[in-house]
């Protein structure tokens, strides 16, 4: 049960990375690419994003493992991973 709990934990606290990357992603460094010509933070966001985004899926697949979900509330996951908002929506629906 340990062993589970410590997955949890850790896919919340990647959900939220991933989400808040995705965020800064599209509300600040797209803007600064396309408004003020800076791509700067673009390169560096969209690397991390990248990379959350895959820790978040092979979550999705280990949590979809460990709590039996059903490949119907797998897919919903990673759906949400799309979405702005949407892994704070698989969090409070299938991890609390």
């Amino acid at each position: 049960m340990f062993d589970l709990n410590i997955s949890i934990k850790t896919f919340r606290i990647i959900s939220t990375m991933e989400a808040i990357s995705f965020l800064v992603l599209l509300g600040i460094a797209m803007p600064l690419k396309y408004i003020w010509d800076t791509p700067e933070m673009v390169q560096v966001v969209g690397m991390a994003h990248g990379i959350l985004f895959m820790l978040y899926i092979a979550g999705a697949w280990l949590m979809k493992e460990k709590l039996n979900w059903s490949w119907t509330t797998f897919f919903i996951a990673v759906a949400c991973s799309v979405l702005p908002f949407g892994p704070f929506y698989i969090e409070r629906k299938y991890l609390s």
